[in-house]
């Protein structure tokens, strides 16, 4: 019996350590992210300096690349966004779904990110907030508009918004949730006025 209650103190101390060790990676991952997503936004600014201003048009990230930041005031956020929503993508920082569009398309812009890395604090967030998507090409800034949750199958809300611009949020809920969470908590914004 002692056996078999040491086995499972060893084993549930292997866990914890790879759990701790696969979040300590997701962070040190989404803070490498932010440096390399600041400079090429500092190097688009430069750029724009010298009036070689990048046309949305020739923004077309490859999976995997940093591409900006997502800024948000309220909790004091500051995220790298990558272009891809696969695993490996999301544990580098905040996904952008490659169907959907970039700021500035009129169209459907669908970011996701896990509830316990870089959206651990979007449930503190209200209506009304701004969220701010930095990019090589431009700034632009989205205000809450509304909340919802839905089942973690739910695919509806990848959708077709155009004209309208809307910027769609999407991660795991219940947040405190250890596991695969069953629902996802969105949060539609709409560009500021």
């Amino acid at each position: 019996m002692k056996k078999v209650s040491l086995l499972l103190m060893i084993f549930g101390a292997a866990l914890l350590i790879y759990g701790g060790y696969s979040i300590w990676e997701m962070n040190h991952n989404e803070k490498q992210n932010l440096v390399e997503a600041k400079e090429i936004i500092e190097k688009s600014k430069e750029n724009n300096e010298e009036k070689q201003l990048m046309n949305i048009d020739d923004f077309k990230p490859e999976k995997g690349d940093v591409v900006g930041i997502l800024h948000l005031p309220s909790i004091e956020g500051e995220l790298p966004i990558v272009e891809g929503t696969s695993e490996e993508e999301l544990e580098e920082g905040v996904g952008h779904y490659s169907d959907t569009v970039y700021p500035g398309q009129q169209d459907q812009i669908l970011l996701s990110g896990h509830r316990d890395t870089v959206f651990r604090r979007v449930g503190d967030m209200e209506i009304g907030d701004e969220l701010i998507v930095e990019l090589p090409y431009g700034t632009f800034t989205y205000e809450i508009e509304s909340t919802e949750i839905v089942p973690a199958d739910d695919t509806s809300v990848i959708k077709s918004t155009y004209p309208e611009e809307v910027l769609t949020l999407s991660t795991c809920y219940p947040f405190s949730y250890l596991g695969n969470a069953p629902d996802r908590y969105i949060i539609y914004a709409k560009p500021a006025k």
